[in-house]
């Protein structure tokens, strides 16, 4: 019995199969988590709103011998959880970087410039609107751009948009979260403990080290990233989170063997199987088992060590950790003058950089590196498209509440931005998905 194997399909299966992931993924996640934002708002404004806070507010510690580490369940999910949601970004960034639409300066310069202009717009009116509001350090809150919600308000529109509008999208966002892990590294950051940065470089350096090396254990780099490199950021100063992303770029992101090499040693294995003489009963041998042990390696060693943890991940990520942290954070208790909220200095630069400072900024830049022949529209793209991109990333969600916690201590600007953050985010999504369905998509 021969054995066919079509090398070109495998190959360009295995280059758009994460990409395809991603979006079913994503999109889906972003319905689950529009419901948990419904059941936290509803719940923090029924009468059990104090059942809410007090579930968040519980205490859990963890303790190896005299070191114990007692947190709210709301800090677990946004210093723990949420690191493994920013290790996830880290691993889709890494892998656009080495093989998909930012791996070589062509395919990048149109994503790149229309997210840095994308994310510098926003700031700005933030910055402008609130130069005497005292609230000025909120200005990285509309920089960001929920991809599982853009993704989401995409796919309800069906196969009528154009796959390179998507590959697009995802790419500016991801440059979009590298800039959020920027500014909050760089802007929201407490005082640094120096001792507990220092470990975290030692870590670090283990973890590209041993990436040096081609040690592809999965288990090592969980350890190490886990128990070393996120406790030492904790401890510093820094956020917790930003340890996901650097941990994500140690991981080995090239293949064992060549697909040459796996085909050739899958067919002798294979071979090697159907000549073993078997017995009659439904157990293999030890020497089938042995075989069937070595094709599961072969099979591991033809993956990289990072596509394998991006795949294993993702669903926890995207139906898990996303949605909890929108239970927890969106449960906004409304009160007060509500139009004196939306009228706010930071309400005001949340919404018009959310929609406004985006869009100008995506778009514009966009039109500005086309017209000097820096970069060009992908195939299949026009302006109406990029038009619809722009409102789409005017939703912030979840890197915008991110940040607005770590922006504001003052429970009330918090409560300002946060409605904002919410009110915006699902505007850019309407007036997104209503101009691409009945302009941009005819």
């Amino acid at each position: 019995m021969s054995i066919s194997i079509n090398n070109e399909k495998t190959l360009i299966e295995r280059l758009i199969q994460p990409l395809l992931l991603l979006f079913r993924y994503q999109s889906t996640s972003g319905i689950i988590i529009f419901l948990c934002v419904a059941i936290a708002m509803l719940w923090a404004n029924s009468p059990w709103v104090e059942f809410y806070k007090q579930i968040w507010e519980t205490p859990i510690s963890f303790q190896i011998g005299a070191y114990s580490i007692p947190e709210s369940i709301h800090t677990w999910i946004n210093d723990g959880l949420m690191a493994v949601f920013f290790f996830s970004i880290g691993l889709e960034i890494k892998r656009e970087i080495l093989g998909g639409e930012l791996s070589s300066i062509k395919k990048a310069m149109l994503p790149i410039s229309a997210a840095i202009g994308g994310m510098i717009a926003p700031a700005l009116i933030f910055v402008l609107i609130n130069l005497n509001s005292g609230a000025i350090s909120g200005w990285g809150i509309p920089v960001a751009t929920d991809i599982a919600f853009s993704l989401g308000v995409l796919s309800l529109l069906g196969n009528k948009v154009p796959l390179a509008l998507k590959v697009f999208l995802v790419a500016l966002a991801i440059v979009d979260d590298v800039g959020g892990v920027l500014i909050i590294a760089l802007f929201y950051t407490s005082d640094i403990a120096v001792i507990d940065l220092f470990y975290a470089v030692i870590f670090f350096s283990i973890l590209v080290f041993a990436n040096y090396l081609r040690v592809r254990s999965v288990t090592f780099y969980t350890l190490v990233s886990v128990g070393g490199l996120w406790l030492a950021f904790f401890f510093s100063g820094i956020h917790p989170t930003i340890a996901g992303i650097l941990a994500a770029f140690t991981i080995p992101g090239k293949v064992k063997i060549s697909d040459t090499v796996f085909v050739k040693n899958i067919q002798n294995l294979i071979t090697r199987y159907k000549n073993v003489k078997r017995d009659t009963t439904d157990f293999v041998s030890e020497e089938e088992l042995n075989i069937l042990e070595k094709i599961k390696q072969e099979g591991s060693d033809a993956e990289t060590p990072l596509q394998k943890v991006e795949y294993l991940i993702k669903p926890f990520v995207m139906y898990i950790i996303l949605p909890l942290f929108a239970l927890a954070n969106t449960g906004i208790h409304l009160h007060g003058d509500f139009l004196s909220i939306l009228l706010h200095p930071v309400g005001m630069g949340i919404g018009f950089g959310l929609i406004a400072g985006k869009f100008v900024g995506v778009v514009g830049v966009s039109k500005l590196m086309v017209k000097l022949k820096l970069a060009e529209l992908p195939k299949d793209i026009n302006w109406k498209h990029i038009y619809g991109v722009g409102l789409l990333t005017g939703i912030g969600f979840t890197m915008s509440l991110f940040i607005s916690e770590l922006a504001y201590s003052n429970h009330e600007i918090m409560l300002v931005a946060k409605i904002s953050i919410l009110i915006t985010s699902v505007l850019a999504g309407l007036l997104a998905w209503g101009y691409l369905k009945y302009f941009a998509l005819k």
